[in-house]
């Protein structure tokens, strides 16, 4: 079969490998789509960055897999052949409490493995992956719906669980990537009636429009005053998101969120100066850290996206066959598009 790897330097690698063999709790899972992260370009793709759970071991990448099973191991009971599937990208230990409750992604354990960064992700063919790492996907749904959600989906609805979005507030999202698009669409969907977004993009402020992800997006800032998102939001939004993993795009949601409000930061990366007393004590905000989502609450957006009829492949801008994947990772670099996809020839 083959596969991709990403040796860094903007580079990128298809490679033929032996088809995988499938051992005990494991199953091999057929390919149909494997969506590209921005973790990925961050850590791997631009230069190997990476220490302990963010290290590339020059493995098959993509850890945004869905597909169907092909093959099962000894001892697989949940799983049959036939199974339309999402990975969930952390395999964990399976034994230790982030484990038993189900946050494999916080896995304590050396022998934590993140599906295309410490064993062999999406981006081929055929994928083993271990039972325990599987989620059915709904039928109503699509191979490209499941990718969207193996990550970047799943992420941007933990945060909205975490900060517990209620019906009639309003919702301001920073960055309006991937992860941004979905959490504007699943604020809206989840009952919030106005959706700001934020991005320094012109296209991509353009695009979240475009899909409804927000009801406004504008290039937002972090200074106080009379700026165009006081004028939308008045003292603040009850929720936000900051989805860019930038200092600044972070400042501008704490300080529009409303007295009493609650802030998750889920982007990556970005160092945050805040005054603690003026922007956080005294206007006594709640601020999560929210890193992807547990195996139980993956499931849980999956039936709720077929019961809403909600199709995260909306957010999809670019498909590409396997074979092009190196035109695919070049368009989701230049960081003016949606998501992009690798999916079946």
């Amino acid at each position: 079969m083959r596969g991709v790897y990403l040796p860094g330097g903007r580079r990128v690698d298809i490679r033929d490998v032996p088809d995988p063999e499938p051992g005990r709790g494991q199953v091999v899972v057929e390919m149909r789509a494997s969506t590209i992260c921005g973790s990925d370009l961050r850590a791997i793709y631009r230069e190997h960055l990476g220490e302990g759970p963010e290290a590339y071991q020059d493995v098959i990448g993509g850890h945004e897999p869905c597909g169907q099973v092909v093959a099962v191991g000894a001892e697989v009971e949940r799983i049959r052949v036939g199974d339309r599937v999402v990975v969930y990208h952390i395999s964990g230990c399976g034994q230790c409490d982030e484990c038993h409750r189900g946050y494999q992604i916080s896995c304590t354990s050396p022998r934590r493995a993140a599906y295309g960064w410490q064993r062999d992700g999406g981006h081929a063919d055929l994928l083993l992956a271990e039972e325990r790492d599987l989620v059915p996907l709904p039928d109503s749904l699509t191979f490209l719906d499941g990718a969207c959600v193996a990550c970047g989906f799943a992420t941007a609805y933990e945060a909205l669980c975490r900060v517990a979005v209620q019906g009639g507030e309003q919702v301001l999202i920073t960055g309006l990537g991937p992860v941004g698009l979905a959490a504007g669409m699943l604020a809206s969907a989840m009952g919030s009636p106005w959706v700001v977004g934020t991005d320094p993009s012109p296209d991509r402020r353009a695009l979240a429009r475009d899909l409804g992800a927000v009801d406004v997006a504008v290039e937002g800032a972090a200074d106080e005053g009379d700026d165009e998102l006081h004028d939308l939001l008045g003292d603040g939004a009850e929720v936000t998101v900051d989805c860019s993993g930038a200092g600044v795009a972070q400042l501008t949601a704490l300080r529009h969120t409303r007295r009493h409000g609650r802030c998750a930061l889920v982007g990556e990366g970005g160092t945050l100066t805040v005054d603690v007393s003026e922007v956080l004590i005294h206007r006594q905000l709640t601020v999560h850290g929210s890193w992807v989502a547990p195996t139980w609450r993956m499931t849980e957006l999956l039936e709720r996206l077929a019961r809403w009829d909600l199709h995260p492949e909306r957010v999809v801008t670019d498909r590409f066959a396997l074979a092009d994947a190196a035109r695919a990772y070049e368009v989701a670099d230049g960081g003016a598009r949606g998501k992009v996809g690798i999916v079946r020839d």
